[in-house]
């Protein structure tokens, strides 16, 4: 839900929370989101009507208006913004150039954040989102977050990858078969790039199967490889190497 634009303590209260959080943490980054706001509870709200009305402002126009404020509250203490795609969607190139892309909506975006010139950070819905259980880990490693990107110095701006676990479907009775081994797929392909280009490769198999019985020795419910839908269980008993 959005938060209030019409109220004078809005942005004075997001500034302190940011200001608050950056004492606290070392990092140089802050993931502003960005993403899915439904802005229609601001057309239904008298006092926002009329405080957008007295700037001629459109819902639209006071969604960038309070992504710009609050990109910059980041900058202004030496943090840098990440935002979700449809904020590129929204700026394209007027944003401050730092601005990290998360792009999630379409791969086709990330090759347009990267050719102008901007970072962005690799998660697609329906590749590497680890609650649609029907990706199996081979789809996961097979994923090439550079794809469509041809030029060498444009590759350069994509920072890697990210996979989804969202909590709508997911409790802690299950979140972390939800999560590996399908997670330790991807992380592979990323340190690996350039040597592994898929999962049919000589050794990843066998690699990420080790992995899982690391995973399991350790205490880590990590769910069977090979598994038609994630986190299912094994189809018997046996080693750990060829579930």
């Amino acid at each position: 839900m959005p938060l209030n634009p019409a109220s004078a303590n809005t942005l004075p209260t997001v500034q302190a929370v940011l200001q608050e959080i950056a004492a606290l943490t070392f990092d140089n980054y802050f993931h502003l989101g960005g993403d899915e706001v439904d802005t229609s509870c601001w057309s239904s709200t008298p006092s926002i009507v009329a405080w957008m009305n007295a700037h001629n402002y459109t819902t639209d126009q006071t969604y960038e208006y309070f992504v710009a404020q609050v990109d910059q509250m980041a900058l202004n203490i030496n943090r840098i913004p990440i935002r979700w795609e449809e904020v590129w969607k929204h700026f394209g190139t007027q944003l401050d150039p730092r601005t990290i892309i998360h792009v999630w909506l379409s791969s086709a975006t990330m090759v347009d954040v990267v050719n102008n010139g901007y970072r962005g950070i690799w998660s697609v819905d329906g590749l590497y989102y680890l609650d649609d259980l029907t990706e199996t880990w081979t789809s996961f490693y097979d994923v090439d977050i550079l794809g469509g990107i041809t030029n060498v110095t444009a590759q350069q701006f994509v920072m890697g990858g990210e996979v989804e676990m969202w909590g709508e479907t997911a409790d802690g009775s299950e979140v972390v078969a939800t999560i590996f081994p399908r997670a330790a797929a991807a992380a592979e392909r990323w340190w690996s790039y350039d040597i592994t280009s898929n999962h049919s490769a000589p050794g990843v198999a066998e690699r990420l199967a080790a992995f899982r019985c690391f995973l399991l020795s350790r205490g880590v419910g990590a769910a069977p490889l090979n598994n038609a839908q994630a986190r299912s269980a094994p189809p018997g008993p046996g080693s750990c190497l060829y579930q």
